[in-house]
């Protein structure tokens, strides 16, 4: 049922002719992009801003959306990347102490379209049954023959480099560390002063994976995926980090040579997500288009005795035929056992297809953080 009798019709329809009908939450207009759907019981607001979904219309699976407004700090980047949003219910008025605003108001102000009331359980089922498709939200243009003819213009994200739409313009430094309220790390849960000087690659980072390298004691330069190596070599770093991001990793080849060039100098390297997997790609490995990816909270990693509860967002993974013999396997998406770690025998190189800072999610994979601390006073000391 609408929220109220004033609710504004909105249509959804995906590439297979599907149509959805609902109402209009958020900003209105037309809509398109890749609908995906993530699990996740909480952080809708995380997701809506991390950069990993540029191109993307989300649904939600968990049916109530927005009743804790949203907030300042719990923004991954500087606005909502997703194309649109999907929802069972959604709560105008929220009740958070946190809360500075509804969720509504939030994506008008963005411009950002959603659609609500439609049956999400129904769409999900669409997608793991057919896949992920593209699609559209509108409330201007609300005949399904009309409105699919839109979505045909759509382009297919195999092939699509997302990432020059996300990336920082400029190479900035990064100081922020994880709040002490959120601090989780069971050591002391006080931020180390700087000691090693890490370059981060902006593929579309979350700042959350910022915060945790200057929670580790790290000194943080930024720079766009288009910087060269040698630019990056210069700041003389003691680490190289490769960012999550959005889109077909194979169309990074900007970012795949600057890797191969990285990899060259012998520096430790840490990737998540696009950076895995262009880490992998730079190592000779392909990588292919899942049939719905990954994208929650509670994706279950591991490859032998240990099994980590991890945040994923990937919709791309490697592909395990075509590891070169130096690398190995460090963990699998025990869902489906694709390819969620790796890590080269030789070099200090390593990285996985999850988010070990988990905001929101669990701290299971924290420790990776501490691992390329440890790689990177390892090679200082040789």
């Amino acid at each position: 049922m609408p929220l109220n009798k004033d609710a504004q019709p909105a249509l959804l329809v995906l590439a297979d002719g599907t149509a959805y009908r609902g109402w209009s939450f958020g900003a209105t207009g037309t809509t398109l992009g890749e609908v995906v759907f993530n699990t996740g019981m909480t952080g809708y607001q995380e997701v809506l801003t991390d950069p990993s979904y540029c191109g993307q219309i989300v649904t939600f699976t968990y049916p109530e959306l927005g009743n804790t407004g949203v907030n300042l700090d719990d923004e991954e980047s500087d606005r909502p990347y997703v194309k649109g949003a999907i929802a069972r219910n959604i709560c105008t008025i929220p009740s958070n102490w946190r809360s500075t605003e509804s969720l509504p108001d939030y994506l008008k102000r963005h411009n950002i379209i959603g659609i609500y009331g439609i049956d999400t359980r129904a769409l999900t089922r669409k997608i793991r049954g057919f896949g992920a498709m593209n699609g559209a939200i509108s409330t201007e243009i609300l005949d399904e023959d009309q409105l699919l003819e839109q979505v045909k213009q759509a382009p297919n994200m195999n092939g699509l480099n997302l990432v020059r739409e996300v990336t920082t313009a400029s190479t900035y430094e990064w100081s922020e560390a994880t709040s002490e309220v959120w601090e989780f790390n069971p050591k002391d849960g006080k931020t180390n002063p700087p000691t090693y000087t890490v370059v981060a690659i902006d593929f579309g980072v979350k700042r959350n994976i910022l915060r945790r390298l200057a929670s580790y004691g790290c000194r943080v330069i930024v720079v766009p995926a288009n910087t060269p190596a040698a630019e990056i070599l210069s700041h003389n770093p003691d680490g190289i980090f490769l960012s999550n991001g959005p889109g077909d990793p194979s169309a990074v080849t900007e970012g795949v040579a600057t890797a191969k060039e990285l990899i060259a100098a012998g520096k430790p390297m840490f990737g998540i997500c696009m950076g895995h997997q262009i880490l992998g790609l730079s190592l000779g490995a392909q990588t292919y288009k899942l049939k719905f990816g990954h994208r929650g909270l509670n994706q279950p990693a591991g490859l032998s005795q240990k099994v980590e509860i991890t945040s994923q967002n990937h919709g791309f993974a490697i592909s395990g035929d075509s590891l070169d013999p130096q690398v190995e396997v460090t963990h699998l998406n025990l869902n489906d056992k694709t390819i969620a770690g790796l890590r080269h025998k030789e070099l200090p190189i390593f990285s996985v297809q999850y988010h070990p800072e988990a905001s929101p999610g669990p701290h299971d994979a924290d420790y990776l953080f501490e691992n390329f601390i440890k790689a990177m006073e390892s090679a200082r000391a040789a």
